[in-house]
């Protein structure tokens, strides 16, 4: 049985946007996680929000260690109750139920991540579907931001790995307690 990686980045503050502001995607410790995580899996799931963002985004992107080449072609499923099928950049639209979508992927794939934390990744690990959950915390304090960590519910989790790097970054590793 395959297992599902969450994936996100946020600030101190627990806030997803103004990226700009805080995000470096030049971090060579940021790009080491990353390459670590999405050369080892072989499918990807997406919340509507993140796969809008995404298929933006990644097409147009090229770079040396084959990164975007391998990302844009991994098979991606996308959680929608607004979007209508077919999808463009290698995607499928999950139909039905998610928890049971999830669940067959997970049959059919050895390791597959989700970008974010929003509704998707709660109805995940409500449904005991995560296996772990990557945060990378940027030492940066947005304050007053619209898009936070939340979760419906307190969810418990046990730390698996902790690592700070030398730009200030923490990355933690956790799977669900």
């Amino acid at each position: 049985m395959g297992t599902v990686t969450i994936s996100f980045e946020m600030t101190l503050d627990g806030v997803f946007d103004q990226m700009e502001h805080w995000f470096n995607v030049d971090d060579p410790e940021l790009v080491r996680h990353s390459d670590e995580l999405v050369f080892g899996a072989d499918a990807v799931l997406l919340g509507r929000e993140s796969y809008e963002f995404f298929r933006e985004y990644w097409p147009a992107q090229t770079d040396d260690r084959g990164f975007a080449a391998h990302y844009n072609a991994l098979p991606k499923y996308v959680a929608s109750t607004t979007l209508e099928g077919p999808l463009d950049w290698n995607a499928t639209l999950i139909e039905g139920d998610v928890a049971e979508a999830v669940r067959g992927l997970r049959d059919r794939y050895t390791s597959i991540i989700s970008h974010g934390y929003g509704g998707l990744a709660a109805e995940l690990v409500d449904a005991g579907l995560v296996d772990e959950i990557h945060a990378g915390i940027h030492p940066f304090l947005v304050g007053n931001a619209e898009h936070r960590l939340r979760t419906p519910h307190p969810v418990g989790l046990r730390l698996l790995d902790l690592k700070a790097y030398e730009s200030g970054i923490i990355a933690a590793r956790y799977a669900p307690a």
